[in-house]
């Protein structure tokens, strides 16, 4: 015997994406969409639909939308071959999360990224690439779904929301010295952007920077003064200081 089910789920199942992704907080779109008829779920919640599918929605259930804050993968490592140090070659599984558990990956540096692609794998747009060793992230393909921040068993991949002005591209939480033997470009904990930052929008903890979004406007003095330049603000071209020297291979 079928089980009815309501017409207003099924018309907001028809109206989003299918993509089943988890980013709205529910199991998928059909539980979103019983979450918004049921429970007065928000709408707006749908990242990979963006703003059109937030209107629909709020069309269909008669209610208003503030559009939807568009989420975009950034990852937190900038450790491409040319800046690591390699300390073994694996010949065998290629897969990022085999490697977590079985051998711990290639390089030197236990937090970065592993280069086997099991981001991009999970992606279903296309927006994830290997370069050099290093997953690329194309924002302007990224929908938001979170599913590569999944596929990363170096929790490597954070979700920014648009009004983001910058990220740090580490996650080493190692001392200094230690993280400058792994990787030329690894955060080392030196508190330069921190002193010359004056809206308070960078803290160093555990010996690695984190970027206040609530209080960054984008004025790029942290990258301008970061010695690994391993902080990124949008649309700043950072002054180059005098780097430390690149790890060898």
């Amino acid at each position: 015997m079928a089980v009815p089910r309501d017409e207003k789920v099924e018309q907001l199942c028809e109206v989003l994406p299918g993509a089943n992704c988890g980013a709205c907080g529910y199991s998928g779109c059909d539980g979103y969409a019983q979450a918004m008829v049921h429970d007065g779920a928000k709408v707006g919640l749908c990242s990979p639909g963006g703003t059109a599918v937030a209107q629909a929605t709020a069309e269909l259930l008669g209610v208003s939308s503030d559009g939807v804050q568009t989420l975009t993968a950034m990852i937190r490592c900038g450790g491409c071959e040319q800046h690591t140090k390699r300390k073994l070659q694996y010949h065998g599984l290629q897969s990022c999360a085999a490697a977590t558990q079985f051998y711990g990956g290639n390089w030197l540096c236990n937090h970065g990224c592993l280069g086997y692609g099991d981001c991009t794998n999970a992606c279903e747009y296309g927006a994830i690439t290997i370069e050099d060793g290093l997953a690329r992230i194309d924002a302007s393909l990224c929908r938001g779904c979170t599913k590569c921040v999944a596929a990363c068993p170096k929790s490597l991949i954070v979700m920014y929301p648009g009004s983001a002005r910058g990220v740090v591209r580490c996650q080493n939480t190692d001392k200094g010295g230690i993280v400058r033997k792994a990787c030329s470009v690894g955060c080392i904990g030196c508190m330069k952007c921190t002193k010359v930052c004056e809206h308070d929008a960078i803290h160093v903890t555990n010996f690695l920077a984190e970027i206040d979004i609530e209080k960054c406007i984008g004025c790029g003095a942290c990258a301008d003064n970061c010695p690994v330049d391993c902080i990124t603000i949008f649309g700043h071209e950072a002054k180059k200081p005098e780097k430390v020297a690149a790890a060898s291979k």
